[in-house]
């Protein structure tokens, strides 16, 4: 004979609701990023295409510049960790030299 299905208690009920509205924000990035993608990949692919302009495919692809600066922006935490492990590497004259051009940038 079945069993009757056990009901869900109400403590895991509440957490599949806070769950679904996270899938579906992830299921609509990944739409998003498949789009991105293919909008890349398109103009890639065109034969007509003879140089690549990034600036372009930023400018007329619907949401990739605010992605690409969003994925830098994210990114920034480990640029930041291999310049500062770079720079243990460096003579103090080449560290120096780093110190001059950052104060000329400066004074720009």
């Amino acid at each position: 004979m079945p069993r009757k299905p056990a009901a869900i208690p109400e403590e895991q009920a509440n957490e599949i609701e806070e769950i679904e509205p996270e899938l579906n924000d992830k299921k609509d990035e990944i739409e998003n990023l498949n789009r991105l993608l293919a909008a890349v990949l398109d103009y890639l692919s065109d034969d007509e295409v003879e140089v690549i302009d990034i600036e372009y495919l930023l400018e007329n692809t619907e949401g990739l510049r605010e992605w690409w600066n969003q994925y830098r922006e994210r990114n920034r935490k480990k640029i930041e960790q291999e310049i500062t492990k770079a720079l243990g590497d460096l003579s103090i004259e080449e560290l120096e030299n780093l110190r001059e051009k950052i104060k000329g940038n400066d004074k720009e």
